[in-house]
């Protein structure tokens, strides 16, 4: 398994639990399973589907993460427990991304077409977050721990919920939810 120096910074810059890069390459199945990714990546693209495949599947079974090797991923990509993560054969993620355990970044068409996300630089998304779709996600957004994510998000937002709201535009709150350390208090009104 080759470790490719750009992902292997991005672990030890996301990563606190991580002692030294010797640790990163011997036990980090995040690591494990984007490396392998990238492996079954070159292949795929040589036309050498069967082999890429194979990869795939040996990654999937030793990291519990299901990348396709078809997807496109950018440079400095980080997965934090790769248990449970899936992105889809069409999935794109631009450079300086982070995906927590159990982010799906999947379809929700049968086409053959374009049917998975495409998330932009330095996106980070919580876990069990699923992105759904051929939508977009622009730069520095932030995906919520368990957001369910339909629709396009524009870039420096916060997008959390079920299904996914934008709470979040260039850090200022947009006040779409209540706020529940500020609930209405009917006796002091009255009074």
């Amino acid at each position: 398994m080759k470790i490719l120096p750009k992902d292997l910074a991005a672990c030890m810059e996301c990563d606190p639990a991580l002692d030294s890069e010797e640790e990163a390459i011997e036990f980090h199945m995040g690591l494990h399973a984007v490396s392998m990714y990238r492996e079954a990546h070159e292949l795929w693209l040589q036309g050498k589907k069967r082999e890429a495949l194979k990869i795939n599947y040996e990654a999937h079974s030793k990291t519990g993460a299901d990348i396709h090797p078809g997807a496109t991923i950018g440079d400095y990509f980080f997965i934090d427990h790769a248990t449970g993560v899936v992105i889809g054969e069409t999935t794109i993620i631009g450079d300086h991304c982070m995906l927590y355990q159990g982010v799906t970044l999947g379809g929700v068409s049968t086409s053959k077409g374009k049917r998975h996300p495409t998330l932009g630089d330095h996106v980070v998304c919580g876990a069990n977050a699923s992105v759904l779709g051929n939508i977009t996600i622009g730069n520095n957004v932030r995906v919520g721990a368990g957001s369910v994510v339909l629709k396009d998000v524009p870039d420096d937002c916060t997008v959390v919920g079920i299904p996914g709201r934008v709470v979040k535009k260039k850090g200022v709150s947009t006040k779409t939810e209540l706020d529940h350390g500020n609930l209405p208090d009917p006796m002091k009104e009255r009074i």
